[in-house]
């Protein structure tokens, strides 16, 4: 007697749980998705960082073990903000127009033409190691960076000190030497 009814018991759970199953499963995968969202758009905001040189915005990891969903979307928001803020920051390249100016004398962005420089500002390996060490390391050479990183590297040049002498036949073209 005890023993049906334990399987009747047993049987009963084994119902339900089979019934929430896909619900669970579903709350699951959503949750699995925003994390990888948030993950996605940190990642976003951390490379424009990095390729300006500012300082990495700090992350709790506490969205990853929250289990309300009204923190998760917040924090979505947060890094979406961000990731937004970096974007934007990264087009206002200081001497965009005179990087404009040097690219137009140089090269297409996408340039590799097997001279040993690439790209729209036409960098060689050491330049690019010196100054965008993170974006070859990542991408490539400099002709599969897209045109915001490569101008963000000259201008890491630029502050070091070397100005527009890089390019000294279309910086004294453009007027900047």
């Amino acid at each position: 007697m005890i023993r049906r009814s334990a399987l009747r018991i047993l049987i009963t759970m084994l119902v339900i749980l089979a019934l929430l199953a896909p619900a669970l499963a579903s709350a699951s995968s959503k949750r699995t998705s925003e994390f990888r969202q948030i993950q996605r758009l940190r990642h976003t905001t951390w490379h424009w960082q990095k390729v300006m040189g500012v300082e990495k915005t700090p992350a709790r990891h506490g969205a990853l073990r929250a289990s309300g969903s009204n923190y998760r979307h917040w924090v979505m928001r947060l890094w979406r903000k961000r990731a937004v803020s970096a974007r934007r920051h990264a087009r206002s390249v200081p001497h965009k127009t005179q990087w404009l100016c040097i690219h137009r004398g140089e090269g297409g962005w996408n340039a590799h033409t097997g001279n040993g420089y690439y790209g729209g500002l036409q960098m060689d390996l050491s330049f690019q190691r010196s100054y965008g060490d993170y974006l070859l390391r990542l991408k490539g050479t400099a002709n599969n960076w897209n045109p915001y990183e490569q101008m963000w590297v000259a201008e890491r040049a630029f502050k070091s000190g070397r100005g527009f002498y890089p390019w000294p036949n279309t910086a004294r073209a453009c007027g900047l030497i």
